[in-house]
């Protein structure tokens, strides 16, 4: 049996966190520091991903100081095949709109090898699906009756797996693949919950019903293997003698339908930058032995 869920204003929450979206400034981090942005915001405020992960940047920028990273917002359909075609010349030939792109929730960090390349070191995503523990809280039935307390789940999270897939695409030569997707809401439960509403019925909502949870919609980012975890660092797998390279989303979800909390959010992207950087030494050898880093 799940704990009870009450007194949560939960309809106020959203994974976008968009009142924040003027906190993190210039001026600000020139102001306050590196660490002082981790105590001043990361810790007492309600940040995005693009946020959080522009804190990442400049954690790293402290930590490795020799090394010149770039966070941008988008990469080009274009760029994608052409790094495709790097790989082999059959691949990436197919292009039908030439200004398709992908824009990831928090932007994409790069670090600049000693080739004079840029390298993905962090994609990072937030999805929110299943707003049945803000309804149930406030009181709020549901259907086409209006008298139901669970809304059967969509597939609108679905939609997540194009720009997974378009990311792999672009590191198809890579020996790690960063990207970090978080999940909120109802439909991401991994552990049965109770619901409370204002009259003091209880709905309890199960992890494992086929009406409400989604996750398994979106493991074939990761081949089925462990979330909450970092997967950042591509499995080698052996099949019929043939070594196959595995890249998979690292993918999070609070598990009792939560939001999450900002500097959880900050340690775990932290970690799979981190490990990208790891997985990128010897092409930072140049840079990094500079400080002994």
């Amino acid at each position: 049996m799940g704990v009870p869920i009450r007194d949560r204003d939960l309809g106020k929450r959203s994974v976008a966190r968009k009142r924040q979206s003027n906190r993190l400034t210039t001026q600000h981090i020139a102001n306050h520091g590196v660490e002082g942005i981790f105590g001043d915001i990361a810790r007492k405020h309600d940040l995005s991903v693009d946020q959080i992960s522009t804190l990442v940047m400049q954690k790293l920028e402290a930590d490795f100081p020799t090394l010149k990273f770039r966070k941008r917002k988008e990469i080009a359909k274009s760029e994608i095949n052409a790094r495709l075609r790097e790989v082999d010349e059959f691949l990436g030939q197919v292009l039908y709109v030439p200004q398709a792109k992908i824009i990831p929730d928090g932007g994409i960090v790069e670090v600049l090898d000693d080739n004079g390349k840029w390298r993905v070191i962090l994609v990072t995503e937030a999805k929110y699906q299943g707003k049945d523990i803000e309804n149930i809280s406030q009181g709020v039935l549901v259907g086409t009756k209006k008298d139901q307390d669970i809304m059967a789940a969509g597939n609108a999270i679905e939609r997540s797996h194009k720009n997974v897939r378009e990311i792999a695409n672009f590191m198809l030569g890579e020996q790690h693949f960063p990207y970090v997707l978080f999940l909120e809401g109802s439909n991401f439960l991994i552990e049965t919950i109770v619901v409370t509403r204002p009259d003091g019925r209880e709905v309890v909502l199960e992890y494992n019903s086929s009406n409400l949870n989604r996750i398994d919609r979106l493991t074939a980012a990761n081949y089925a293997m462990p979330i909450n975890h970092n997967l950042c660092e591509n499995r080698v797998v052996t099949s019929r003698g043939q070594a196959i390279m595995l890249q998979a989303a690292s993918i999070y979800t609070q598990g009792r339908g939560g939001e999450w909390d900002s500097e959880d959010m900050l340690a775990i992207m932290l970690d799979v930058a981190k490990t990208s950087i790891k997985m990128l030494a010897s092409d930072l050898f140049d840079q990094m032995t500079t400080t002994g880093k």
